[in-house]
């Protein structure tokens, strides 16, 4: 899996704990005059908006490396301008540069990963994952329909599981860089297990 060498032009929406993996749905609310001009560009040009998490969360801070496309699917347009959307996980891409450009929300030139799709996991990968997958989410306290998640594809599985799991914003980041889903699939496992480590007080430990 690699970057296309071409660019592309990006118009971003930078929000600490907001991942999008590929193949996911991430709702958003849409309040923020900025934000409202860029949905309603999207919708005109491309319907295509770029999620990726500032390093610090503040105004301008610098971006990670790499962040996900989302088409907007379901979108919902209030009478004070705000919105309601649905982004649809299109493709991973890597950051190249931040562009001067005169719209009040933030642009970027970026590349997008050619992802491997046909790619799955071993059988016993597959089945280590589920058996921790299972154990961390009794450790939580979750309520899982085991049998749906059984059904699922591996790569919807993985992204999905990465997206919903209740990590930290740089632990979801680096689920996002995993270079491959096998990779993914490793670093769910041992930040299920991280996570899932308890103090003496019963809270859930966190990466710092």
């Amino acid at each position: 899996m690699t970057a296309n060498t071409m660019t592309r032009r990006l118009s971003i929406f930078p929000l600490t704990g907001a991942v999008l993996f590929p193949g996911m749905q991430l709702p958003l609310h849409i309040f923020e005059p900025r934000y409202r001009t860029m949905v309603a560009d999207a919708m005109i040009r491309d319907r295509q908006i770029a999620m990726i998490q500032p390093q610090r969360p503040e105004n301008g801070a610098p971006l990670y490396a790499v962040g996900c496309i989302g088409r907007v699917g379901e979108v919902q347009a209030m009478d004070d301008g705000r919105y309601n959307v649905i982004l649809e996980g299109t493709s991973r891409f890597r950051l190249v540069r931040e562009l001067d450009v005169a719209t009040a929300y933030r642009q970027i030139e970026a590349t997008i990963y050619d992802e491997d799709e046909e790619e799955t996991l071993s059988h016993a990968q597959r089945g280590g994952f589920e058996r921790e997958a299972r154990a961390f989410a009794d450790l939580q306290g979750y309520s899982v329909d085991w049998a749906s998640v059984e059904r699922l594809d591996d790569r919807s599985l993985i992204n999905g599981v990465s997206q919903i799991a209740p990590f930290d914003p740089a632990s979801k980041q680096a689920l996002l860089e995993a270079e491959t889903l096998t990779d993914r699939c490793e670093l769910l496992v041992q930040l299920m297990q991280f996570f899932g480590r308890t103090d003496g007080s019963e809270e859930i430990t966190t990466l710092q």
